[in-house]
């Protein structure tokens, strides 16, 4: 099965800032570009750290980050000038080959709201943000329903067609029908539950040999129902 990658949703034009830019050039940075921070990079285009729209506002407003991240300032942000003085320090940074799951997880274990990308050097490739890890959700409720049968049971789980019926709707997956052993039934649910853009998934699959007891019993459910 293929699984979206940061390469794959990230935004490759980036807007970046050099720590020496001034606080305005910053903001018109910002305004022009219409995001919400930048990456600051050095001369070799490695992110050393981000500045955002809501540190121009703090910093002039002479307000305390709200995130948690006055720890990583530099000394000077009180009297900050340039963007080197203001922006979060050590830049956060994310891989293009990170899987979209890994990243949120990162993000939202950080409390930051984008990363910027690089790669094998420290090169600045892209910046990944959280509207962007929400494009896989947004994937029809067919291409998920062939993703199940042609991926997951198919090639992957090599179960015959027609003993399990999938159904899809807004992402919720629903399986019913038999399979052979009651062991492939969780294995089933975590493999759908990988595919991009799946919600939930609800089964009321039943089987035909219990091999998880130590004596085999007749067909049984082990559904949600």
């Amino acid at each position: 099965m293929m699984h979206r990658t940061v390469s794959e949703v990230m935004t490759r034009e980036v807007a970046t800032a050099s720590p020496e830019a001034s606080l305005k050039t910053v903001a018109w940075s910002l305004n022009y570009n219409h995001v919400s921070a930048l990456p600051v990079v050095d001369t070799r285009h490695h992110p050393i750290g981000v500045i955002s729209e809501a540190d121009l506002l703090r910093q002039q407003a002479g307000l305390p980050d709200t995130e948690g991240r006055d720890q990583m300032r530099r000394t000077g942000a009180v009297d900050a000038r340039t963007a080197g003085d203001l922006m979060s320090t050590p830049a956060l940074t994310a891989r293009p080959e990170w899987g979209i799951v890994e990243t949120a997880r990162f993000l939202h274990e950080r409390g930051v709201k984008r990363l910027p990308v690089v790669d094998d050097t420290g090169t600045l490739v892209g910046i990944v943000s959280r509207s962007d890890l929400l494009r896989p959700m947004l994937r029809r409720d067919d291409a998920i329903h062939d993703e199940i049968i042609d991926e997951v049971l198919g090639r992957t789980l090599r179960m015959p067609p027609g003993g399990v019926a999938v159904t899809v709707r807004e992402g919720i997956v629903t399986l019913s029908g038999t399979v052979e052993e009651r062991s492939s039934i969780p294995i089933i649910e975590h493999l759908c539950l990988s595919v991009d853009g799946v919600v939930c998934v609800d089964q009321s699959l039943e089987y035909a040999v219990d091999d998880l007891a130590s004596d085999p019993g007749p067909a049984h459910s082990t559904g949600d129902r």
